[in-house]
């Protein structure tokens, strides 16, 4: 991983989510341009302000940096209401998304 991935994936989970970079920023009691200068390169942020990031999109360091996953914010939500769910539902689910898969 190098710092153009972090900004990219920055930019990108930050648009999934519909937000501005300087809304961000200020939702992280930043600067107003503070997540537009990372994602120019100009900054990077220390590793607090990084798990701050991921708090904020509600996902993990893992899934921020697993490229491979391209909308990790609505797969925890759909892990977290798997949650609620009894094994019946789960077996019933787990086949839809087999289903899918196809």
């Amino acid at each position: 991983m190098n710092e153009e991935f972090f900004r990219q994936r920055l930019a990108q989970l930050r648009n999934q989510k519909g937000v501005s970079a300087r809304d961000m920023s200020l939702s992280l009691e930043q600067s107003e341009s503070y997540i537009n200068k990372i994602e120019n390169g100009k900054a990077f942020p220390s590793m607090q302000i990084f798990f701050y990031i991921c708090d904020y999109f509600s996902i993990s360091p893992k899934d921020f940096f697993d490229d491979g996953v391209q909308n990790p914010q609505q797969i925890q939500a759909v892990a977290d209401d798997l949650k609620t769910l009894d094994d019946g539902q789960i077996a019933s689910i787990a086949e839809i998304v087999r289903g899918l898969k196809r």
